[in-house]
């Protein structure tokens, strides 16, 4: 990876890109965090998986599992803590009552308001100075790099 002048790094490499971006998904991990450690009372990965049910509202553990690659024990933990919380309610799936489709609780979608607000707000400052076209353009050529990197 070559460096141009401090902080900045020149993609010379596909190795160099990936590089760039894990520097700055751990730029957003660190701020979410400290979000997160400023008022609402979630590990970031119980952040992840109320923000899934908030979009998904009636999927199931399984889903959440497919949707994320995680380990279906480490979900049902965080699951089953969430829901002892009161901030994710399940109901039994009327064609295999051995699913549970959960969703937010009201007090579950309180929070996910501070989570998306808080994300906006980073979004915002990581796009600082970025054009729409630009903004767009970053978008598409990500989500060329996710689809290139699917099994």
């Amino acid at each position: 990876m070559s460096t141009d002048r401090p902080g900045r790094v020149q993609a010379d490499s596909s190795g160099d890109l990936l590089e760039l971006v894990h520097a700055v998904m751990h730029q957003v991990r660190a701020r979410q965090q400290l979000a997160l450690r400023d008022g609402v009372p979630l590990t970031p990965m119980e952040a992840r998986v109320l923000r899934f049910f908030g979009r998904h509202p009636g999927c199931t553990q399984s889903d959440l599992a497919q949707h994320s690659g995680r380990d279906k024990a480490q979900l049902a933990r965080l699951i089953t803590g969430l829901r002892e919380r009161g901030l994710l309610a399940g109901q039994a799936d009327p064609a295999d009552r051995r699913n549970l489709r959960l969703r937010l609780t009201d007090e579950g979608e309180a929070l996910t308001r501070v989570l998306r607000q808080s994300l906006r707000k980073l979004g915002a400052q990581a796009a600082a100075g970025l054009s729409l076209a630009e903004r767009e353009q970053l978008t598409a050529l990500l989500q060329r790099v996710h689809g290139n990197l699917k099994e």
